[in-house]
């Protein structure tokens, strides 16, 4: 619970910070929006283009991409320092401040940025999710809102765990290495339209080696009375526990990593 307050402490502390330049702020917001507008707005020259994807109606692609959306960039606002912060502290040698204080790294990893730009983002993922709740006409229940949360929720951790493969790479080689973002940002892209209209190897990629579609699809299939797989309904509150294993892992392979960390003399 100590760490969890001072995680909230610091995010307050940073949050303010951003906003002491409101008109620098206010810019770079606009532009997040205008950038995740484009975005939907290429979603929307798909519905217009298409009647149906396989077995999803335009509704669908607007949920899928808000729930997206929203998930990837709630992560990238609270988990900004892993997200983008931890490379530039490896390069810097500023990560050698942090092995001297009596906190986790990653707690102070996550504690060191936010990036406030992106609730934009989220507000354009949130209007997505909304339309496409409306156009498909869900049924909503309490079990369905649960699930829903559940997803998000389990979708930001493996996202953080995702982003954590970067942290570890740059722990060996100092540099980040652009191929992680093939998983993250190019998940993201790929992930915002349903799995099954891709070819095998990106549903077995997007499946196994990179879960969106257990923690994000199955549940949002289930939401809209479509089964993903044909699996059984109770699969759908399972799956995204998928998203705890990744961040599990990576969490114990980060650790393993900061074992062998050198500081680069800065």
């Amino acid at each position: 619970m100590d760490t969890i307050r001072l995680y909230i402490k610091s995010m307050r502390m940073l949050m303010k910070s951003q906003l002491q330049y409101p008109a620098s702020f206010l810019m770079q917001t606009l532009a997040q929006l205008v950038m995740e507008g484009g975005e939907m707005l290429a979603v929307i020259l798909i519905v217009d283009r298409f009647d149906r994807l396989n077995q999803w109606m335009p509704g669908d692609l607007y949920f899928f991409f808000g729930l997206m959306s929203v998930t990837f960039y709630l992560t990238e606002v609270f988990g900004r320092g892993v997200t983008g912060a931890f490379p530039g502290m490896v390069r810097s040698g500023q990560l050698d401040t942090l092995l001297l204080r009596p906190r986790g790294v990653l707690t102070q990893t996550l504690c060191s940025a936010i990036d406030p730009r992106r609730f934009a983002c989220i507000a354009v993922g949130t209007a997505a999710l909304a339309l496409g709740s409306r156009l498909s006409r869900i049924s909503w229940t309490p079990l369905k809102g649960l699930l829903l949360a559940e997803s998000v929720l389990f979708g930001m951790l493996l996202i953080l765990g995702l982003f954590m493969i970067e942290a570890v790479f740059c722990i060996y080689s100092v540099k980040s290495v652009e191929l992680v973002n093939a998983i993250t940002y190019g998940g993201r892209s790929a992930c915002q339209y349903p799995i099954d209209i891709y070819a095998r190897p990106l549903r077995v990629l997007f499946t196994v080696a990179a879960p969106f579609a257990l923690v994000m699809h199955v549940p949002a299939a289930y939401i809209l009375d479509k089964p993903l797989y044909g699996w059984p309904a109770w699969t759908a509150f399972v799956c995204p526990l998928a998203g705890a294993g990744v961040f599990a892992v990576m969490y114990l392979v980060f650790r393993r990593a900061m074992r062998h960390y050198r500081s680069t003399g800065s």
